[in-house]
């Protein structure tokens, strides 16, 4: 059974038809919307501010969601990948983005829709990804619109985790 606990009277609240890894954490003020995945190890932990996430998301293997105690929530989108590994901490993530396996998003960043943060970025405190446009590198910096292709693969990648949630909720 996943881990799901209250933390100071504060319940993680889940929508429907959602996937949770037996070892998944989610404790304390999240919200999670509907048909969403909460894959191996990840762990979602609104002890010390408030976590949404909207539909459709997938948080991927050893994913870390977190956010800063009274400065920073955390908001995660519609439609949104969180790589493997990767740590997302008291910020925005619009939806119909990709955040590459094992990068870090600080505090107060903003990651507009449509963008795709490459695996291994550091996107700083601060920092407004502009919608549209891969980010990459340490400090993550702009490096070229998205293609058509990459804008379909934001697309796909959520109904994939869709589908992938299916062979463990329906064996």
């Amino acid at each position: 059974m996943p881990l799901i606990l209250p933390v100071k009277d504060k319940y993680p609240a889940i929508g429907q038809n959602n996937f949770i890894a037996e070892n998944a954490t989610i404790v304390g003020d999240v919200v999670i919307g509907d048909h969403c995945s909460v894959w191996f190890n990840a762990v979602i932990r609104g002890d010390v501010n408030a976590i949404t996430i909207g539909n459709e998301s997938n948080i991927q293997d050893g994913a870390v969601i977190h956010a800063t105690y009274l400065k920073a929530s955390t908001h995660i989108g519609n439609r949104v990948s969180v790589g493997h590994n990767a740590i997302v901490h008291g910020c925005t993530i619009q939806d119909h983005v990709l955040i590459g396996m094992g990068a870090i998003v600080m505090d107060h960043a903003v990651v507009e829709s449509y963008c795709i943060i490459a695996a291994g970025s550091v996107v700083l405190e601060n920092t407004i990804c502009e919608s549209g446009y891969l980010y990459a590198g340490t400090p993550a910096k702009k490096i070229k619109p998205i293609t058509e292709e990459q804008r379909a693969l934001l697309n796909k990648l959520p109904d994939n985790y869709i589908m992938y949630s299916t062979w463990f909720t329906n064996p």
